[in-house]
């Protein structure tokens, strides 16, 4: 499949940076968000971020923005690609809807970063056609998209995303339908054990993230990457590896628990483990 059209359904930081790759490649996307003004602040924040690719020569902004037309609702297209909230219930609706709206032979992909693909497969008429399709943020700069199989998950569709990630320059990492797939079974447990450092008072927050940037080589400390992927986000995905893998290891650590209780979500809501003064 070519995927000449896509539906990127959510706004927010990886709706938009998937939003962009997509176009960036040559293809039209609708984008649809049901969030008032999330689709026009999403547009501008492309517009941005192509505005500094053109300056290292990157595409034509105003071309590659030509091919984003905000939709009002779920439209017909070659391939839905999710990028909503982190909740299994929110997003079951969505592909049961979707399910309806989109043609037979339509792919239905979701960027989930650790609800169980095959859930998502169950509230269709088509779990052949429905696939992982997992970006990182932020999507034009990270190189990987996790493809994940459902055991439902037709070889042909998997085969065809792999294809497309390839299309869009990243690199595609084919994983089973696991809890956390690879990614977050991986990273979430380390911010999770970052967390109770600073919750034991180990360190301060500057210390455990400069031990993990000059000790073992990472971009950014665990807890500074925790405020840009969300802490709500970092508590979702925990309770999913609680759930699925049957251990309280995986136990979100209380006080992750606390900030997203008083509205400390990380950089979204100017404040985490960090403060980010608007």
């Amino acid at each position: 499949m070519t995927f000449s059209t896509v539906l990127v359904v959510g706004a927010g930081q990886m709706g938009g940076g998937i939003a962009q790759v997509i176009a960036a490649s040559g293809r039209e996307v609708f984008l649809y968000d049901p969030y008032p003004g999330a689709t026009v602040r999403a547009l501008a924040t492309i517009a941005k971020s192509l505005e500094r690719f053109a300056q290292k020569g990157g595409p034509d902004p105003a071309e590659v923005l030509a091919r984003i037309q905000p939709a009002d609702d779920l439209v017909a297209a070659d391939l839905l690609i999710e990028a909503i909230i982190e909740d299994e219930a929110v997003k079951t609706d969505l592909f049961a809807r979707a399910d309806q709206a989109l043609p037979a032979g339509a792919i239905l992909a979701s960027n989930t970063s650790s609800i169980p693909i095959a859930t998502l497969a169950a509230a269709t008429s088509r779990p052949e056609s429905v696939v992982g399709m997992h970006f990182f943020n932020p999507v034009p700069m990270m190189g990987l998209v996790e493809v994940i199989r459902a055991p439902s998950t037709a070889p042909e569709t998997a085969a065809a995303i792999v294809a497309l990630t390839r299309d869009l320059g990243k690199e595609p990492v084919e994983a089973l339908d696991k809890a956390g797939f690879v990614s977050n079974r991986i990273l979430m447990p380390f911010i999770n054990e970052a967390v109770w450092a600073l919750s034991e008072r180990v360190a301060a927050a500057e210390a455990i993230d400069t031990v993990a940037k000059l000790g073992f080589g990472h971009p950014m400390g665990p807890l500074a990457l925790a405020d840009l992927i969300g802490l709500d986000t970092c508590v979702a995905i925990m309770r999913v590896l609680e759930r699925g893998l049957g251990n309280d290891r995986y136990a979100p650590c209380p006080l992750l628990e606390e900030h997203v209780a008083a509205g400390r979500l990380g950089r979204k809501s100017g404040a985490g483990f960090y403060d980010y003064p608007s």
